[in-house]
């Protein structure tokens, strides 16, 4: 990404004093014209900078200025290494400035920094899942440069349904949430959040971007995640669990768990969070040992309707199902016996569909 190059490039400037644009693109592995334009950006950004025309000339820092990291402690030393140490999940350029960051350090925190730099592996995959590495988006370093250059873009879009559009954005930032980049912008019609993976061209305009006064990109984040949550999961259910189900139940919804007071019978309040009455009701189904939802009526239909398939499923031939038993409908719930055994563990709760 870029700004691992502008860290790379000031660092290659205070080791060597002079460097060429070619010097760079060799160092760094990208074009000269590139490596001019990261040049010109820390120009820009206010680093002390100037070019020299000529045979000899180059790019030196003014006065012979230097990064200071004599003032970093120890701990703020070890922390800097730890968050993108070499184990860790930082670009190759990251790695190369902090190879040249460990020179730059007093003696006796050097040690420690490269211990720290070696001692956490950040594995983003969950258990189970798929061990496809993603790439960064191919417009990710263009996105990035426009938002720490404070200028307009023209914007190429494909939506969801393939939809191409193209308009005039205010970048604002950038957020990775998991494996997805996102560009946080203003446009015409508001505050918009584009995926990175979806845009299809970047042109800046060179016009300055209008950035809201006192904005945070962190804090409009979480404005735009609860935003984003509250319209994924719109409805609501009403349960109360046994003790013993809450962790269960929380290792599989989640976040979309809010737990309440006790009741007098010792099972406690729950709200679980989705996207629709049949989801839901599936995945509350198999916490009947625990869970009791008490609305909306719906989704206790919907798990009675499920009982009935799961019994036209397995029960009819099943040795161990009740000789009496039929298939429960949502007009006739589920016997109380199917739970035989239960009773005494859980008096009042007899499972969700009673």
């Amino acid at each position: 990404m870029r700004t691992d190059r502008l860290v790379a490039i000031l660092l290659l400037l205070q080791r060597r004093g002079q460097v060429t644009a070619a010097e760079v693109a060799r160092e760094l592995e990208v074009s000269e014209r590139t490596a001019r334009r990261d040049l010109d950006a820390l120009a820009m950004a206010g680093v002390p900078v100037y070019s020299m025309r000529g045979r000899s000339g180059g790019w030196r820092l003014v006065g012979g200025a230097r990064t200071d990291l004599s003032g970093l402690t120890a701990g703020e030393a070890r922390a800097l290494f730890l968050v993108a140490g070499q184990a860790s999940a930082a670009t190759p350029a990251v790695r190369a400035a902090l190879r040249k960051l460990v020179h730059a350090l007093p003696e006796p925190f050097r040690a420690q920094a490269e211990a720290a730099a070696a001692s956490l592996v950040i594995d983003p995959q969950r258990w189970g899942s798929s061990r496809v590495e993603r790439r960064p988006p191919r417009l990710l370093d263009d996105l990035q440069d426009a938002v720490i250059r404070g200028v307009q873009v023209r914007l190429g879009y494909v939506d969801r349904e393939g939809a191409e559009t193209e308009r005039t954005v205010h970048p604002l930032g950038i957020v990775a949430k998991g494996p997805t980049w996102y560009l946080v912008a203003t446009t015409d019609a508001g505050r918009r959040t584009f995926r990175i993976d979806r845009v299809s061209s970047v042109e800046p305009t060179g016009d300055p971007a209008r950035r809201p006064e006192g904005f945070d990109l962190a804090e409009s984040w979480r404005e735009i995640a609860d935003e984003v949550d509250r319209r994924r999961t719109p409805l609501k259910v009403q349960a109360v669990c046994a003790a013993e189900g809450i962790s269960k139940l929380r290792m599989t919804v989640g976040d979309r768990l809010e737990v309440g007071g006790t009741t007098l019978d010792g099972r406690t309040e729950v709200v679980i969070r989705g996207h629709n009455e049949y989801a839901l009701a599936g995945e509350l189904a198999g916490f009947v040992e625990w869970l009791e939802v008490t609305g909306p009526p719906g989704v206790r239909d919907h798990l009675i309707l499920i009982a009935g398939a799961l019994y036209e499923r397995y029960g009819r031939d099943s040795p161990t199902a009740p000789a009496a038993a039929t298939p429960p409908t949502a007009e006739r719930p589920p016997a109380r016996p199917l739970l035989a055994g239960r009773e005494q563990r859980y008096p009042l709760s007899a499972g969700c569909c009673r």
